[in-house]
């Protein structure tokens, strides 16, 4: 698991919880030995024990002394990726990011109206969820929010913009439909420029910003993943 500043025991708390709101893991199971699941992962079981920690404080995991440690179906409003969408085919999928290019430019005529200034950083993206490419993501933050670089970005941008911006994403809205994936494709997405592809569209709304602070757009392979929003 590589996933920019995430250290590695979040890398793995946000995997699991992935896997519990996906169903993958169902409510009441109990999870493998401490050592079997760390040997598994390739991490310590100190590590493992402070990802069970995280699961644990959001009401994910019961761990229950001479037993063993049982999952417990919940919110997952503080997990980093509680508003990451796409999940694989078959379920859940720890997101990744490969940095295409991150810009500052002026604001194209072509996005809808958002922010407060003329300028805007775009960070463009290939995704993936564990190791299979699914989407490609173009974000435009704007000016007045705060600038990007492309050193240390964090495969959860709502993390970096959190931790490094001091800014506080609270709701966004989405719409989904399908589009032509973009000219500026990589090979290793799969669909060919010009296909029709699952498309993306997000506005979103930062504590203390009236207006919102990014919008950004995303081609999903439909074969690989699928868009869920889970309602509790």
């Amino acid at each position: 698991m590589t996933d920019g500043d995430l250290p590695r025991y979040v890398q793995i708390s946000e995997f699991l919880t992935r896997e519990i709101a996906s169903g993958r893991l169902l409510d009441g199971a109990r999870l493998s030995p401490e050592r079997e699941m760390a040997s598994g992962l390739g991490v310590s079981v100190g590590t493992l024990r402070k990802a069970l920690g995280l699961l644990e404080a959001r009401g994910l995991l019961e761990r229950v002394q001479g037993s063993g440690n049982y999952v417990r179906h919940g919110p997952v409003g503080e997990s980093v990726y509680a508003l990451f969408r796409l999940e694989l085919r078959e379920g859940g999928g720890l997101p990744r990011a490969s940095v295409l290019g991150v810009d500052a430019m002026e604001k194209p005529a072509d996005l809808p109206p958002f922010g407060t200034a003329d300028a805007a950083t775009r960070i463009r993206r290939l995704r993936h969820l564990n190791d299979v490419p699914v989407a490609l993501e173009e974000i435009w933050l704007d000016g007045d929010a705060g600038a990007v670089e492309a050193a240390g970005l964090s495969a959860s941008l709502y993390h970096h913009y959190r931790t490094r911006l001091d800014l506080w994403v609270e709701r966004a809205e989405d719409r989904v439909s399908l589009a032509p994936v973009p000219g500026w494709t990589p090979p290793a997405f799969g669909p060919a420029p010009g296909t029709a592809a699952g498309f993306v569209e997000r506005l979103t709304w930062a504590r203390g910003h009236a207006a919102p602070v990014e919008y950004s757009r995303t081609w999903y392979d439909a074969e690989r993943a699928v868009y869920v929003q889970r309602m509790r």
